[in-house]
């Protein structure tokens, strides 16, 4: 299995280690011709600049490059792609991506991929990999990926890429949101720093989602921010929230505090239910398919 990784940054670095290891050969493409002269001496597969070339005689083309440039490298292979080849992305956001593979890509087959964990992972035991596909084609190539990752210890999940978005406005999007606001927050006041060294563990979970927040990615924390179309709402529905808690906390209305508070206690216990019931129902129906 031949398999091109457009884009040597620190995802493409991983996924061109990991195809090595499972027996795959790679070639990567980067955009820097020095940093891919030592990384074919370091990671002993072959490199390339020229993006077209890394495809021309692959099986697998796994495309690790950022959101802001993905649309250009599909434009940029798309003319020498052909069947029998499948077509990968890993952006954080699906329906985006899958549109521009749609829209640019005719004869090969595309996947829309979401391996939801970083570049420190060793591996993806435990990690779990969302597969996107949109027809029987995809599906047919998503249910043998799927096989191949969960040989490999990933927990796998296939769904729509809409319905990946909308997981992801919860999953990144409003963290994202919410610690950076808490980061800047937390900057602007001027006991900061001395304020960690007496953290108890809300404190330390705050400042530590607000921290890696504003250190991660901008390019990827924007577009998620920009590309998940029901982000928005969530995050009116985040502030409408908050300004009511606000009211009653400037109003001193303790009564209206504990109220509050004694309100998402019922409501989690019986989200928390309900999980637990479908959990148990799924368990059960995968147990009867298996006997």
């Amino acid at each position: 299995m031949r398999t091109a990784i457009l884009g040597a940054g620190k995802m493409g670095l991983w996924f061109a280690k990991f195809c090595k290891e499972k027996g795959d050969t790679v070639i990567l493409a980067g955009r820097n011709a020095e940093k891919m002269a030592k990384l074919k001496n370091e990671l002993q597969i072959e490199t390339t600049t020229d993006f077209q070339n890394a495809i021309q005689n692959a099986d697998n083309i796994l495309i690790c490059t950022s959101i802001s440039s993905f649309e250009d490298i599909v434009k940029n292979i798309a003319p020498l792609t052909h069947k029998g080849q499948v077509v990968m992305d890993i952006c954080s956001i699906k329906e985006h991506p899958v549109n521009i593979m749609h829209q640019y890509i005719k004869d090969a087959t595309v996947l829309g991929t979401h391996p939801v964990f970083g570049p420190g992972s060793n591996g993806v035991t435990h990690k779990a990999y969302v597969l996107t596909p949109t027809n029987k084609q995809e599906e047919t190539v998503a249910e043998q990926y799927k096989q191949w990752l969960e040989k490999e210890g990933a927990n796998v999940f296939i769904m729509t890429p809409k319905k990946h978005d909308e997981l992801m406005s919860i999953i990144l999007g409003l963290p994202h949101f919410i610690g950076l606001i808490a980061c800047e927050t937390l900057l602007e006041q001027k006991d900061f720093a001395e304020s960690k060294k007496l953290a108890g563990t809300t404190y330390r979970m705050l400042f530590t989602l607000a921290e890696a927040t504003a250190q991660e990615t901008p390019d990827l924390y924007a577009n998620v921010q920009t590309k998940l179309a029901d982000l928005g709402k969530m995050e009116e529905l985040f502030i409408q929230n908050a300004q009511t808690m606000l009211d009653l906390m400037k109003n001193k209305d303790t009564n209206g505090i504990m109220a509050r508070m004694e309100h998402l206690r019922t409501k989690l216990a019986k989200a928390d239910n309900n999980y637990s019931k479908s959990y148990e129902t799924m368990y059960k129906m995968l147990q009867s398919t298996e006997e």
